[in-house]
């Protein structure tokens, strides 16, 4: 059977289709950076505040950074999770939860998310950040980065 390109379109959302929504690269560098969506005992995610004179500072965002050249993104939140808290996480208790894939306007931002509930350490806010740790349900109510939004709903689902 041929499927014709004149079909309706069916599912729950053909709003996905507007238009606007930048689908190629434009040749934007690709950035990538990793975030741990760290969870406690009462099922609280920490969330730290981008400092004063980085970019998008003031808002918050799930803890991680940059991926370093030659550097797979296990060792990299693993080495961020370290340098901003503090704290010492095992390869064997990342699980991969989504990414974020976004165009912000000088790059491309792909960020896988790892949740993590295993951790070693006292946690401490170790390059000056504000912490906070939140109910999965009200982290809606904190500003965010435009990638962090759409992880914002996964990380309460699963939760």
């Amino acid at each position: 059977m041929a499927i014709s390109l004149s079909m309706p379109i069916t599912g729950p959302d053909p709003g996905c289709l507007q238009a606007g929504v930048r689908l190629a690269v434009d040749e934007l560098p690709l950035k990538l950076v990793v975030a741990a969506a760290l969870v406690d005992i009462d099922n609280r995610v920490l969330i730290s505040k981008r400092p004063r004179g980085k970019a998008m500072e003031g808002l918050w965002e799930f803890p991680g950074g940059k991926v370093a050249e030659g550097e797979l993104p296990e060792q990299a939140i693993i080495r961020e999770l370290k340098e901003e808290l503090d704290i010492d996480v095992t390869a064997s208790c990342l699980a991969p939860l989504t990414f974020a894939s976004h165009s912000y306007d000088d790059f491309h931002l792909l960020m896988p998310l790892y949740i993590i509930r295993v951790w070693m350490g006292n946690m401490r806010a170790a390059e000056g950040q504000e912490l906070k740790w939140v109910r999965p349900a009200r982290l809606i109510d904190y500003p965010m980065p435009p990638a962090d939004i759409p992880l914002i709903a996964i990380v309460r689902d699963i939760l």
